[in-house]
C-alpha cells in the first residue's frame, strides 16, 4: 500500500509536533550532507525549533559567515545593516539616560541648579532629605549593631576572667607558701646587712606551722631568727 498524503498544516498536538520536527530535521541534515559530498556544494543550514533550540549544519570546508558574505555579494543586500541601526538606536538611548543621571548627580551636589524652577528645587530638596534620612538610619543601624557586638565580646571576656579568677582562687587555697628559718644570731644578720657578711643557714620549710606560737614568732612573713 502506498503512503497517504498528509495535509500540510500546523500539528496541534505538541508531542506529535516535536517528534515530527526531530525526524524531519534529521532527514534535512542528511540531505545537506549528501549534497556536500556528492555535488561538492557548500551548504549552510540553520533551524530554530518552537522551543527556541537552535540546530545547524555547515559544510566542513566553509563557515556560516563566509556563506553569508557571499550571499550579500551575490544578492546586493546588507544583512547586518538593520542590526547595526538597532544597535545605534540602543546606544543613543543609553547615552541619554547616562547624561540624565550625571545631571541629577551634579544637581544633588549643588551644581547646575540655574535651569531648575521653584517646584523642581523643592522636589530636589525633598529627595535629598529622604536620602539623608536613609543614610542616617543606616548609620544608626551600623552603630547599634557594632555596639551590640562589642557588648557581647565584653560579656564573654568578663565571663572568661571570672572563670579564670575562680580557678586561681580554688588553686591558691590549696597552696602553702614555704617558710624560711635563718640559722644564726642577730648580730650576724646585722653584720651581713652592714657589709660584713657572715655565714648563716637558711632552711625552707614545706608548710607553715599550725600552732599559734610559731605564727607569733614568724610574724606575717613566716620568718624566724635562731
Amino acid at each position: 500500500m502506498g503512503r497517504g498524503k498528509i495535509e500540510i498544516k500546523r500539528i496541534e498536538n505538541r508531542t506529535n509536533r516535536q517528534v515530527t520536527y526531530s525526524k524531519r530535521r534529521a532527514g534535512i541534515v542528511k540531505k545537506a550532507q549528501e549534497l556536500t559530498v556528492l555535488c561538492d556544494a557548500e551548504v549552510s543550514l540553520l533551524m530554530v525549533s518552537s522551543t527556541g533550540r537552535i540546530h545547524e549544519y555547515i559544510s566542513p570546508c566553509s563557515t556560516h559567515k563566509n556563506l553569508y558574505d557571499r550571499y550579500q555579494q551575490a544578492s546586493g543586500t546588507n544583512l547586518w545593516q538593520p542590526h547595526y541601526e538597532r544597535m545605534q538606536e540602543t546606544m543613543k538611548k543609553l547615552k541619554e539616560i547616562n547624561n540624565k543621571l550625571r545631571k541629577e548627580i551634579r544637581q544633588r551636589n549643588g551644581e547646575d541648579l540655574d535651569e531648575l524652577n521653584f517646584q523642581q528645587l523643592c522636589g530636589l530638596e525633598q529627595n535629598m532629605e529622604k536620602s539623608v534620612e536613609g543614610v542616617r538610619n543606616r548609620k544608626f543601624h551600623v552603630i547599634t549593631t557594632s555596639t551590640d557586638t562589642y557588648k557581647k565580646k565584653i560579656k564573654n571576656h568578663e565571663e572568661t576572667h571570672n572563670s579564670l579568677r575562680r580557678e586561681f582562687e580554688e588553686g591558691d587555697a590549696d597552696f602553702h607558701f614555704p617558710s624560711v628559718d635563718f640559722e644564726g644570731d642577730y648580730q650576724s644578720t646585722i653584720g651581713f646587712a652592714n657589709g660584713n657578711p657572715q655565714i648563716f643557714a637558711v632552711r625552707w620549710q614545706p608548710k607553715l606551722q599550725s600552732n599559734i606560737q610559731d605564727k607569733e614568732a614568724y610574724g606575717s612573713y613566716g620568718l624566724s631568727l635562731v
